[in-house]
């Protein structure tokens, strides 16, 4: 029996570099997404990732990365529709910011929470929704794995070797087996990957 047959999913999505890494030495420096962030595999993955989600959970950092860009992008000449899609989702999507440090949110439809992670989750749990989406926050992801609280893992691999920088899967992590339900390959070698947590 997979997590998803019972109430409201916790989906994890995040970019890895080949050798594991989701950033290099300079965690500032995310010029090598670049060139596979804008590909069809890419687009469509977080499209199907998006489209079925209501809520959008992020730290703090990615929160002001991607409020400060994605609403830009809405009627912006040449975008993907694709990318216009995410945006607007993003922009009337509940989101739920997790920080230590906001007291209050500069965006709207948006709610700080002060809480552990796996405790956000398990409140947004006990309400109504769809799928609650953490958007590339590897502090919240790295958290909800370590609690077994992700159901679904969606991965875009992009074939490049960063020779270091933080990994997204720690030793230490729940045992755990995770069913594949998706996978496509794209322009450069890009792979994106959804797993299932299996229970």
């Amino acid at each position: 029996m997979t997590a998803q047959t019972v109430g409201r999913r916790v989906v994890t999505n995040m970019s890895l570099s080949l050798d594991g890494h989701y950033a290099g030495h300079d965690a500032e420096d995310m010029g090598w997404v670049m060139p596979y962030a804008h590909t069809d595999v890419a687009r469509d993955h977080l499209t199907r990732l998006w489209e079925s989600a209501t809520t959008a959970l992020l730290g703090r950092v990615n929160a002001e990365g991607f409020l400060s860009f994605w609403p830009s992008v809405i009627g912006m000449e040449g975008a993907d529709p694709r990318d216009e899609g995410f945006a607007k989702w993003l922009v009337d999507a509940d989101k739920v910011v997790l920080s230590s440090t906001l007291e209050q949110a500069p965006w709207e439809r948006t709610t700080i929470a002060s809480k552990p992670a796996a405790d956000v989750v398990a409140d947004l749990k006990t309400t109504e929704g769809g799928d609650i989406l953490v958007l590339s926050s590897a502090s919240v992801i790295k958290a909800l794995l370590a609690a077994d609280e992700a159901d679904r893992l969606a991965l875009t691999i992009f074939p490049i070797f960063l020779g270091g920088g933080p990994r997204l899967f720690d030793d230490g992590l729940p045992a755990g087996r995770w069913e594949l339900v998706s996978q496509a390959a794209g322009e450069h070698g890009t792979l994106s990957l959804v797993y299932d947590r299996v229970r």
